[in-house]
């Protein structure tokens, strides 16, 4: 028996040096993705997420619902002494 549900789930989209979007999902650990685009990260990150799960499925796991939290993010600053 197929089990379809619908979720949602947190993404954060990394802007990359070179171009493009590294999205990573707090909530399912390992489930990467990327995009050349905003659009396209968020359609491969729904790709990522869709395919983890239906793994997840077939290996008889539960799939996990979203973080509570997002993560958090803030700047730490330091002072860098040279030799």
């Amino acid at each position: 028996m197929l089990d379809m549900r619908k979720r949602q789930y947190t993404v954060v989209f990394e802007p990359q040096p070179e171009g493009g979007y590294t999205v990573t999902v707090p909530a399912l650990p390992g489930c990467i993705s990327e995009g050349d685009t905003l659009e396209e990260a968020r359609r491969m990150a729904a790709d990522a997420i869709k395919g983890y799960c239906e793994c997840l499925l077939k290996d008889g796991l539960p799939i996990p619902g979203d973080t509570r939290r997002p993560p958090r993010l803030e700047k730490v600053a330091v002072t860098i002494t040279g030799h």
